[in-house]
């Protein structure tokens, strides 16, 4: 990427062209596409290109990055950068903080943090998330620094290939080492914010694997994955067998804290272009879970 344009160059022998080397190799979405037709930006060895010619092993694409307004509403805050490059940014989120606006009038969200930065550092794009956490789950959340890198992010994600991995602490003491949870979450019909196991829900697959037990306070620190991503998923999978998140009173838990203690706390992320795999870690705060919890240990 070299002001503000994406270079390409063709390197499989498949006969293909432009419009489909750029949407069904490079992944560009259709509709970004009829965008960069219109820009007439997209050039193959530095001259304007017929986009139904066959493209040749060795040409050269360059697609530009075209501007966008920056929305939500930029407001200044404190943003944790835990890792960016040019096509993402990896952010630390504090727990009590929403992903994105939940209003109009919403101006205190991280993603209304990220508009600011964007606009401080010259980034004409509109902010998005690749994928969101709840209100009062901390770390880390990936986000994209233009509309191209979006979609194959969204895309990754979809294909499981971007790897989320939490930290909770729950309540009682886990007796199996490690273990998956295999139930269909569903909307309660009695409470508007709460999810529940339900047969006629969307499936929904978490591994647990025990990492501490905290025996005279009744706690199981537990690390976390998951095969898909639904709402409330591993606060609903948790209080099902019996462990809800410390702290997380809509799914039953006993203790009371300011938050509930869910943490993302690694994410490992593909490169959108080259493919290189980078796994970043999101510290865990303090204020995760109660005072006795050794944060150096984890």
């Amino acid at each position: 990427m070299n002001n503000q344009t994406l270079t390409f160059c063709v390197t499989n022998n498949r006969s293909l062209p432009l419009q489909s080397y750029l949407k069904d190799v490079i992944g560009i979405p259709k509709g970004h596409l009829h965008e960069l037709r219109m820009s007439k930006k997209v050039m193959v060895n530095g001259e304007n290109p017929n986009w139904t010619h066959l493209l040749k092993e060795g040409d050269r694409v360059s697609v530009p990055i075209l501007p966008e307004d920056i929305t939500p509403i930029a407001t200044e805050m404190d943003i944790k950068i835990i890792y960016e490059t040019e096509h993402l940014l990896v952010i630390n989120k504090e727990a009590g903080m929403d992903t994105h606006p939940s209003s109009d009038q919403d101006f205190r969200s991280l993603s209304n943090g990220v508009a600011h930065y964007f606009n401080n550092n010259g980034i004409s794009s509109k902010v998005r998330h690749i994928h969101r956490l709840d209100q009062d789950t901390s770390g880390a959340i990936l986000f994209a620094k233009h509309a191209i890198s979006g979609a194959i992010l969204d895309r990754m994600l979809e294909e499981r290939k971007v790897k989320r991995t939490y930290l909770a602490l729950v309540e009682g003491i886990v007796k199996t080492p490690e273990g998956t949870i295999d139930k269909p979450i569903g909307k309660d019909r009695h409470h508007a914010s709460r999810r529940r196991v339900s047969p006629n829900g969307q499936k929904a697959i978490t591994h647990y694997k025990v990492v501490k037990t905290y025996p005279k306070e009744q706690l199981t620190l537990v690390e976390l994955t998951l095969d898909t991503g639904r709402t409330h998923q591993i606060r609903v999978h948790m209080s099902s067998i019996g462990h809800p998140i410390y702290g997380d009173k809509l799914y039953g838990s006993k203790n009371k804290h300011h938050r509930h203690s869910l943490h993302a706390w690694k994410l490992t992320v593909p490169h959108p272009f080259n493919g290189e795999i980078v796994t970043v870690h999101a510290p865990v705060p303090r204020n995760f879970g109660p005072s006795f919890l050794k944060l150096e240990e984890l």
